[in-house]
């Protein structure tokens, strides 16, 4: 053989020499082998890697680190290895030359000149790789450290060796070579030590400039695998409970700025692709001969066929897009999995060896130790190598998740109308939170769709070497599974979709009750509601159901399965052939192969139905993130060159969408700059439309517009952050001190800031919850204002502020002298007073304006306008209409009464340094919303006790028996297994077979029955417990008083009913018996292991307290990281919710980028708390995988030691339940971690039961008369209310009567409490002193909902909700439709009505949406009228109505309520100056109370109040 002439000229010293290195006590090398394998295989290793290392680290720079001490160490340990071995070389020559010159008699072999001479190249290589990666700013580095263990265990052989020979054959030791490689085994263990150790990070490296980095860029290669840089998190975690401030800064690659952009660069390319073959067919349409363009319809027939013709192409594939952003990161992710794959079927060969070993009894016993040995390491290189794997998928996932959710965001900001009204924004933020965790749930699955048919290949080819063809019929079985399992999945798939539409459903449904609370209980209609709720609940759960059994037989085939497959395979082995014999070998080794290809069987149909439910998704999200867009170009925004125009509109048409019919015709308009520009109509007449035209919020069908520099809006209903008072107004713009006070006191907020806790520090609530309407309008002006844009647009600012402080705005910020008088302003207004100041008025019909010009020119003309100014100016002097009432302050929440009514407008005097100065009021103060907060501390048993009960505990014992009988049969079968191998075998048969082959059989069948029955008792307990919870948490929150919805963000609460519901629906049932099973596999191991060999018990107990406290000390931290997850989650929404609400103006302000960086930045804070929970996995799995792997090398240990004593069969036994030991210790903790972290959801839907409740809503026996009130007396005594336990009273001492049929008007300035004292009579808030009677009935003795249905209010904001409009009038069905329609007609709707094409069934959108303000408004008059009950509370009903509308809504008033006592909170004193009495409040307190006339001959605040208003 060549290599022998290599090691030595004679041939004497050969490669391999079996009887020395296998067949004998204490074995050995050859010194060949060990001086050229040993020493080539880690020059090799460094070769190979070299190369592509360097091409890696030559484009992942990460700045060098300076020369350390470490480094310094490094480089010269290597350099001096290079010495050593150039010295071998040396000497070689050295002997060479003494053989030349006759010397030596033996001549010198090649190896000893090749071997170090590559070694020393090698050596110099390492030294270089050194110095590169310094450079290049690795601080610990994988490639070098295992090229130094490589060359370390390769020497330790040889050095093992050369003692050996030292002691054995002293005579042949050449000290030269001995010396040197002492020193060089000494180098090479240093640098091994050198290279674990990790050096100092970079200069210049990002990491350095954050506040808390993570630990795992600083970390060495064994810390990196072994996940040991988290343990300080973990430690920290299990002292104390981890804070927001413990968790470390994102790595840079996982942040949104740098995964967020790639995502949308692919997909926008994706769209790109897909557009270029349709642009032929878009343009060629519109060669329509230009002559018909006057009748316009051929125009929009090809408009039309223009929609028709894309759908033919292609979509644009998300999925592809996905790919090219992630796939190559998780490439790494595949190689991991083939390594780990392969690795798998080590464990069962090593035990075929075992047994081999154990019925040898002439084996030298050292092979059983080595096998022993060989087994821990394989398993444990395994379990680094699954962890690694893992943790890519994870992050992976992780990103993904990021990406999806901001580029949903980013989407939501360019959506146009039309698209925006085909999805929900329950279902928008479903595509975040749903769709996004579903993606990132997949991610960690997917490579087993080619591993998993890898590891069943591999299996069978192991399979078929151990028992030949019988392992076909086992193959039968498994490929019988498949469909099965492929129906199940489809059909889960349809029910998953079922179920998704419910949820959405009910989840639109509870956040349309959520928002509108306030109506639902000021009209008792909250057991309608609940049972509309309750409806859609039945369904999802009649769905789960059905998912619950389809689950039960797909867990029965499963479980069933491995079984099965190996009855098949054993009946079809032993009936072949007499001669066939199955021993120990054969059964046990064919188990654990069958164990394996377990596995992957179960996860094929769950990768599948993952893959479903995550297609899906895709769909869902493929179609949103393709919605069409606002067209970027709708309104040029360069002036139109020599114009003095700062707006123009030529020959415009304008609609909603592209289908529908257009919304605004014929608009051709051009306002000068710096104009003052008023717009009137009626109601829907498109006066809105118009100014979002010119945001360029409709569709432009024809025409051009412009609009010079930059733009403000106010909308008409002011959209407010949940953010403090001054970031709503400075709205991301640089803060200008003095300018900022002079734009707060032009909108009349500095008594407001007086009010507010925190002055401008306080937080507003959501959706301006703590502000009255007219303190919100004024916000939203302040922050156009303070923005200093060129055009000014304003959607009726003055609607919703009281009179003076609508003249005082008019004046210090609209009009011709206030702040914003150089610039364009468009205005539109139903104030007649302000109209002779403006420049220019459009007039607006049926979204046409068909008069415009000054208001002198337009009276002169007598049209129109003259006619509808004649109708009103007669009723109203001249200069009453400037306002009206806070048209949000009492619909969603208080009113400005909230803050304490002690001071009112005349505070305005103060200094503004005085109010702005009470930000040092402690922030603290001005906060009102409760964030989510994090329990703290282990889940109480009692959580688990309530779940139980929720499913009933006979139910859970049942369970819990079926479970211990399914696995006592499944233990019963393998031991009997065990004794039939040990059968002794007569006449090369073993005799009593079909004996065994039937009690194995019987065993498997009764084990199947218990896995089915289990099944469904677990899955209908926890349809049960769900329907239960629900139930309980619906009728809780529904019953809780206003207070709790102004404290707690309606995110909280509809997290509670999506995301918790959905686990306690879906995850926890799974949980559990995932749980269950893998605690009794664990206790069934140990107790086979301890059967077999008792010795164990010595080992089991230390293994299972270290296993007990690494659970401990994990399920601590990840318990709570889970929670800051979770808590750190709900902004993320909320933020989403916020935006999608107003869209509109962050997109006239053009502060995208800024909101986009907010919510970039909410969900990286999130993704902070779950990127450590993912790594306290894996660190958990790498300790309990070594716990795993200790017990198997113990159970083979022993079971070597003891090989005289045991049977194959026992050993083969205890082996391969070992090996499955590992797996089922790692899952029992992950399952009870899970359990813990899931079961969180029981209790975060339970803690609404102990917050506070409303009094009862019925009283079992009503002492109320039938038709109570009968005659609308009210008497108030002595009434005081306040809102908060901390605050001083908003309303008190107050005593008045009124008769039945009284007309009285309640006024004041704003926070007077008027609308406190409506809320008083409803019991909205509960009386602290003092009562009411009605009718002689103390209203405190009734239930709530005998109370509010007997009294009927028409609120501020008017609500609707998604549904039809029959049921927003009468959701009980109380009413016939003759009663409906009569309603509807005396409310001005009928014709309205009637010329829908539904009628009564018409669909409204979310909150109304479809209907006009003033539409509503009439709706809410439509409710009243329907009820028609004896006393009617209006709340400033008329504020967003023009003239018109309100007049009619007085008149249908006074004749149908005419018998009824109205209380009418008015801002416009006209409408009730013609009532009978009037209540005067002033700081809460009651100033004067008489008729108007007599009020005014006293002079006092009524009469000012009349002045101001133009009306004496």
């Amino acid at each position: 053989m060549g290599l022998d002439k290599f090691c030595s000229a004679d041939g004497s010293d050969p490669f391999w020499d079996w009887n020395r290195t296998w067949h004998v006590g204490n074995p050995d090398l050859t010194q060949c082998f060990q001086n050229t394998v040993l020493v080539w295989v880690p020059c090799l290793y460094l070769w190979v890697c070299a190369p592509i290392y360097f091409l890696y680290l030559k484009s992942h720079d990460r700045g060098y680190i300076c020369m350390t001490h470490l480094n310094r160490a490094k480089t010269a340990v290597a350099f001096l290895l290079w010495i050593v071995c150039w010295a071998d070389v040396f000497y070689s020559f050295w002997e060479r030359s003494q053989h030349d010159s006759g010397a030596s008699s033996s001549t010198q072999a090649p190896v000893y000149l090749v071997s170090p001479t590559m070694l020393g190249i090698t050596m110099l290589l390492a030294t270089l790789l050194t110095q590169y990666e310094r450079l290049k700013g690795v601080q610990s580095s994988g490639v070098m450290l295992n090229f130094w263990l490589v060359a370390v265990l390769c020497a330790t052989v040889t050095f093992r060796s050369k003692i050996i020979q030292a002691i054995n054959e002293p005579s042949t030791v050449c000290v030269f070579r001995y010396t040197t490689f002492y020193i060089y085994y000494t180098l090479l263990l240093i640098s091994l030590l050198l290279s674990a150790l990790s050096d100092q990070p970079p200069l210049f490296s990002e990491a350095s400039k954050d506040a808390n980095p993570c630990p795992e860029i600083g970390a060495s290669f064994l810390s990196r695998i072994s996940f040991w840089w988290i343990t300080g998190l973990i430690v920290t975690g299990y002292k104390r409970p981890l804070e927001q401030k413990d968790l470390w800064c994102l790595n840079s690659e996982d942040r949104s700025q740098r995964v967020v952009p790639q995502l949308v660069r692919r997909w926008n390319n994706e769209c790109l692709k897909v557009k270029r073959p349709e642009e032929k067919t878009l343009y060629s349409p519109k060669k329509a001969p230009r002559g018909e363009r006057k009748e316009g319809v051929p125009v929009e027939e090809s408009e039309i066929l223009i929609m028709k013709t894309p759908q033919k192409t292609r979509e644009p594939s998300l999925f592809w897009a996905l790919c090219l952003t992630f796939g190559p990161y998780f490439l790494i992710s595949a190689l991991y999995k083939i390594i780990q794959d392969v690795l798998m079927f080590v464990g069962p060969n090593i035990l075929r060896l075992l047994i081999q070993f154990v019925n040898d009894s002439s084996a030298p016993s050292w092979q059983g130790y080595f096998y022993t040995a060989l087994l821990f390491v394989c398993t444990c290189f395994q379990t680094l190598i699954l962890q690694k794997y893992f943790h890519v998928c994870f992050v992976t996932g992780m990103r993904l998740r990021t990406a999806i959710v901001g580029a949903v965001y980013r989407k939501a900001l360019v959506i146009s109308n039309a698209a925006r009204r085909t999805s929900t924004v329950g279902e928008i933020v479903n595509l975040m939170s749903v769709d996004a965790q579903r993606f990132m749930d997949l991610v960690t699955y997917i490579n087993m769709v080619w591993s998993a048919p890898l590891q069943v290949i591999l299996a069978l080819y192991f399979l078929w070497q151990n028992l030949g063809p019988s392992v076909l019929a086992g193959v039968a079985v498994m490929v019988l599974m498949v469909p099965i399992n492929g129906v199940i999945a489809m059909k889960t798939k349809t029910y998953q979709v079922a179920q998704m539409k419910s949820k959405d459903n009910r989840i639109k449904l509870m956040n349309e009750v959520l928002n509108g609370i306030k109506v639902l209980k000021l009209y008792a209609w909250e057991l309608a509601f609940k049972d509309k709720v309750s409806a859609i609940r039945e369904s999802e759960l009649r769905v789960l159901k059905k998912a619950a059994y389809l689950g039960a037989i797909s867990t029965f085939t499963w479980v069933c399965a491995p079984f099965l497959v190996a009855l098949s395979t054993f009946t079809v082995y032993v009936m072949i052939d007499e001669r066939n014999v199955l021993d120990a070998q054969k059964a046990f080794v064919s188990l654990a192969l069958f164990n394996i290809l377990r596995f992957p069987l179960n996860m094929l149909p769950m990768v599948i139905s993952s893959m479903v439910q995550a297609s899906v998704s895709m769909k869902r999200l493929c179609v949103f993130l393709s919605h069409e867009e606002l067209q970027e170009d709708s309104v040029e925004r360069r002036a139109v060159a020599g114009s003095s125009d700062s707006i123009s509109i030529e020959d415009g048409v304008f609609s909603w969408s592209r289908n529908d019919a257009p919304t605004l015709k014929r608009m051709s308009v051009r306002i000068p700059d710096g104009s003052l520009v008023a717009v009137v109509g009626h109601v829907g007449s498109g006066k809105s439309s118009l100014l979002s035209a010119l945001l360029g919020e409709m569709e432009k069908l024809e025409g051009s517009v412009s609009v010079k520099g930059s733009v403000a809006y106010v909308p008409q209903q002011a959209w407010i952050q949940n953010a403090t008072l001054k970031d709503n107004i400075v709205f991301g713009q640089e803060r200008k001190e003095s300018w900022y006070h002079r734009v707060v006191e032009a909108c009349a907020l500095l008594p407001d800031l007086e009010i507010l806790p925190a002055g401008d520090g306080s937080e507003i609530g959501e959706k301006g919850v703590n502000l009255s309407g007219g303190q919100k309008q004024r916000v939203s002006l302040a922050r156009a204002v303070y923005c200093d844009c060129a055009v000014y647009l304003l959607d009726d600012p003055l609607s919703a502020v009281d009179a003076h402080v609508g003249k005082h705005i008019f004046e210090k910020v609209i009009g011709p002298q206030g702040v914003l008088k150089d610039r364009t302003r468009v205005l539109v207004t139903h104030g007649l007073s302000f109209l002779p100041q403006a420049d220019l008025i459009l007039v607006m019909v049926e979204g046409e304006i068909t008069e415009r010009g000054s208001y002198l020119e337009l009276m002169a003309r007598d049209g129109a306008f003259a006619e509808f100014l004649r109708t009103y100016a007669n009723k109203e002097q001249e200069d009453d209409e400037s306002d009206s009432a806070p048209k949000r302050g009492l619909e969603n929440g208080l009113p400005a009464a909230v803050i304490g009514q002690n001071h009112t407008s005349t505070s305005a005097v103060r200094t503004e340094g005085e109010v702005l100065g009470k930000k040092a009021k402690n922030a603290e103060v001005g906060r009102i919303t409760e964030a989510d907060k994090a329990n703290t501390g282990r889940v109480k048993l009692s959580v688990f006790w309530e779940y139980m009960k929720a499913i009933g505990v006979v139910l859970s014992c049942v369970s819990i028996f079926l479970f211990f009988s399914h696995h006592f049969a499944s233990l019963f079968s393998n031991y009997w297994l065990s004794l039939w191998t040990d059968d002794p075998v007569v006449n090369g048969t073993q005799p009593s077979r079909e004996m065994r082959l039937g009690v194995y059989g019987a065993l498997g069948v009764s084990q199947g029955i218990a896995v089915f029955c289990y099944s469904i008792s677990v899955s209908m307990g926890g349809i049960l417990a769900s329907r239960y919870l629900h139930q309980s948490m619906l009728y809780n929150v529904l019953r809780s008083p206003m207070s709790f919805f102004e404290r707690t963000p309606s995110g909280n609460l509809v997290n509670r009913f999506a995301k918790e519901t959905d686990t306690i629906d879906s995850v926890i049932p799974s949980i559990i018996k995932m749980f269950m099973g893998s605690m009794f596999n664990v206790v069934g191991s140990c107790v086979v292991i301890l059967m077999a060999t008792p010795l164990v018990a010595i080992i089991i107990p230390p293994l299972g307290i270290l296993y007990f406290f690494v659970q401990r000390f994990y399920v601590a931290s990840s318990r709570q990281l889970k929670r800051l997850e979770s808590v750190s989650r709900s902004p993320v929404y909320t933020h989403f919710n916020e935006t999608l609400l107003g869209t509109s103006v962050i997109r006239a302000f053009g502060e995208q980028e800024r909101f986009i960086r907010e919510s970039d930045g909410r969900v990286d804070h999130n993704q902070k708390a779950y990127y450590p929970s993912i790594v306290a996995n894996r660190w958990l799995a790498v300790r309990l995988e070594f716990v795993g792997n200790g017990i198997v090398m113990f159970a083979a240990l022993f079971a070597v030691m003891a090989r005289e004593s045991l049977s194959p069969g026992i050993m083969g036994l205890s082996i391969s339940y070992a090996l499955q030991l590992t797996a089922s210790l790692t899952w029992l903790v992950r399952m009870s971690s899970d359990l813990e972290t899931n079961i969180v959801a029981v209790e975060r839907v339970k803690e609404y039961e102990d917050t506070e409740k409303e009094a009862d809503w019925r009283h079992d026996q009503s002492s109320l008369p039938p038709g109570w009130p009968t005659a609308g007396n009210i008497d108030i005594r002595g009434f005081g209310l306040r809102y908060r336990e901390d605050q001083e009273l908003a309303v008190r001492n107050i005593t008045v009567a009124i008769h039945g049929g009284e007309k009285v008007g309640i006024v004041g300035r704003t926070g007077a409490g008027k609308s406190s004292l409506t809320l008083g009579l409803f019991r909205i808030i509960e009386a602290c002193e003092g009562e009411i009677h009605i009718d002689g009935v103390n209203i405190a003795t009734l239930g709530l909902h005998e109370l509010r249905s007997r009294i009927t209010i028409i609120p501020q904001d008017p609500v609707l909700f998604s549904g039809s409009l029959r049921m927003n009038l009468d959701p009980f069905d109380g009413y016939s439709d003759e009663e409906v329609w009569r309603a509807l007609e005396l409310s001005h709707l009928k014709s309205f009505v009637s010329g829908l094409p539904d009628k009564l069934n018409h669909e409204c959108s979310e909150g109304g949406e479809n209907l006009s303000l003033g539409q509503r408004q009439l709706v809410c008059l439509a409710r009243a009228l329907l009820r028609k009950t004896k006393i009617l509370v209006l709340d400033e009903a008329t504020a967003a109505v023009d003239l018109e509308t309100d007049n009619l809504i007085q008149s249908t008033i006074r004749t149908q309520f005419d018998d009824c006592t109205v209380l009418t909170i008015a801002h416009r004193l006209n409408t009730i100056m013609d009532y009978t009495r009037v209540l005067v409040l002033d700081k809460g307190e009651m100033a004067e109370f008489d008729s108007p006339s007599t009020l005014i001959t006293k002079r006092g605040i009524f009469y000012k109040m009349a002045k101001d208003s133009g009306l004496v």
